[in-house]
């Protein structure tokens, strides 16, 4: 089954030239000249005095001006271009969280450069291997995250300089053409050099309205550090284009802070992982917040548990998005289209997803892969020196995203989980999504994770690793797994854990509570 979602209803799908589809998103000709950063920031211009970035501390904020920004970007741009780099040369960044990383993101890409943002918690020796696959002309380094000497590091002194630096022009040119490379594990658990084209950015517009509601009067909150892709994208990238203000909270804020400084600050918008609002909601009393119209999730999927919590202690919904490296989100539920109730949302305008089987589009409400066609302006040039790889991600003019869905006659799409996340239970495919959200209600457990282990050679059983204050008693989880679930669905076992394995995206990292498992590190 697949759809074309078109402002807010759905229409069978019909192919699109990427050429056009990049046209359409960014309301320009095919033809035209481009640069993503020239493209966020050009909204700015008309505003030079409205304040773009104000992060948030508990000694009050560091406002940053769109001329300031604007500056700050063509200076670093500048200074990038004389310390003998030229456009098309990547760019490696290993910087904190601090504004220092969008800085020098947009200023590479105004240069025409390709940075790559990189998470400050790699360690040295991850590092190492990402340079010898790249081959960087520059590191852009802070001296607080890990990186290996090298003599081509740009230091962190030597960056902010830059920003004093007489402005630069916008290397235009094709939106096909590279403009930055980001790291996915994918399914496979090694990490993949995902390429990006300049016309990706125009892409996120389709989020605007199928996702955020988001206006040039908003000002978005968002929870995540600088140096995370989906603060870098939703809290910074596409307030900017839209001309609003992106608010991001200093280092170390607490998420029991958080509810303060949307009040304090008049977010109308505010954007977490469901992580945050997990600990957010912990011993959390009713909050007005009378400027905030929603909330925004990403990441992994939102339990009905967290959200219905969320809507009682704030009187405001949260609309929930998936997406993944490869074409950053584009499926959501949104103010003018809510999800219904167990689904995550549907395509958003322009977008067209499908959800298929080895044998074609699913039939409604059939288990299926997740895709995304490949004339979709989000979608990614391919893997880094992996071109066979990339050409295994599709089925025909589908890209199969690795994940399961079901969509319903309306175009609403249920996720079920990673394709190889989900489980075998006496012929039946079960969700551990399903499973985890249902275990959630068991008065102790805190967070927990769902598998397949093999406990013996050729036997294999589903396993639940769940956190609470003090292990509980097995019997009493048999009997609520009984009650609560069908047979075929209930775990095993039940295994009593500190914390779970998470990704830097707070998925839950099921593969290695498997392998950790399988290699006796629970017994």
């Amino acid at each position: 089954m697949h759809f074309r979602s078109c402002f807010g209803y759905t229409v069978p799908a019909r192919t699109l030239q990427r050429k056009g589809a990049w046209a359409s998103a960014s309301g320009m000709s095919a033809t035209d000249p481009f640069n993503l950063a020239a493209y966020v920031l050009s909204a700015g211009i008309a505003t030079p005095d409205k304040v773009a970035l104000s992060l948030l501390s508990k000694d009050g904020t560091e406002d940053w001006t769109y001329a300031r920004l604007i500056a700050a970007v063509r200076g670093t741009a500048t200074g990038l271009l004389e310390h003998g780099l030229s456009p098309g040369e990547i760019v490696l960044m290993r910087l904190g969280n601090t504004p220092d990383f969008p800085l020098a993101y947009l200023g590479a890409l105004a240069a025409g450069l390709v940075p790559v943002p990189t998470a400050a918690a790699l360690t040295e020796p991850e590092v190492a291997k990402i340079i010898i696959g790249l081959k960087p002309a520059a590191i852009l380094h802070d001296p607080g995250v890990p990186c290996p000497e090298a003599p081509n590091t740009i230091p962190l002194g030597a960056l902010r300089a830059m920003r004093d630096l007489p402005p630069a022009e916008y290397h235009m040119g094709d939106p096909e053409r590279l403009g930055y490379i980001i790291y996915t594990s994918g399914t496979s658990g090694t990490p993949s050099a995902v390429m990006h084209a300049h016309r990706a950015i125009t892409a996120r517009a389709m989020m605007f309205d199928g996702w955020y509601g988001l206006t040039s009067e908003d000002s978005l909150l968002h929870a995540g550090a600088f140096n995370w892709t989906y603060t870098l994208g939703t809290g910074l990238m596409d307030p900017w284009t839209r001309g609003a203000t992106a608010l991001i909270p200093a280092p170390g804020t607490l998420p029991q802070a958080l509810p303060g400084l949307i009040k304090e600050h008049a977010a109308t918008i505010f954007a977490a992982a469901p992580g945050v609002y997990r600990q957010m909601l912990r011993d959390m009393p009713p909050a007005y917040l009378p400027h905030l119209r929603h909330g925004l999730s990403a990441g992994e999927k939102m339990t009905a548990a967290v959200r219905a919590a969320w809507a009682e202690a704030t009187n405001t919904p949260v609309f929930e998005a998936f997406g993944m490296s490869e074409c950053s989100t584009f499926i959501s539920g949104s103010p003018t289209t809510p999800a219904k109730d167990g689904a995550i949302g549907t395509a958003q305008p322009g977008r067209e997803v499908a959800i298929l089987t080895a044998k074609g589009p699913a039939r409604t409400n059939t288990p299926g892969t997740i895709a995304i066609h490949r004339s979709d302006p989000g979608l990614a040039l391919g893997y880094l020196d992996a071109p066979k790889l990339w050409k295994e991600r599709f089925q025909a003019d589908w890209f199969l995203t690795g994940d399961q869905g079901m969509m319903d006659e309306d175009g609403q799409i249920t996720y079920l989980g990673r394709n190889d996340d989900m489980m075998n239970a006496g012929g039946f495919r079960v969700s551990p999504l399903e499973v985890e959200e249902t275990l959630l209600g068991m008065e102790g457990i805190t967070s927990v994770g769902v598998t397949e282990v093999e406990v013996k050679k050729g036997t294999a059983v589903i396993a639940a690793f769940y956190t609470a204050a003090a292990p509980l008693n097995n019997y009493k989880l048999t009997d609520y797994a009984k009650e609560t679930l069908a047979r075929y669905k209930q775990p095993r076992l039940f295994i009593h854990v500190d914390a779970l394995p998470t990704g830097g995206n707070g998925k839950i990292l099921r593969r290695q509570l498997r392998a950790d498992f399988e290699a006796g590190r629970f017994s």
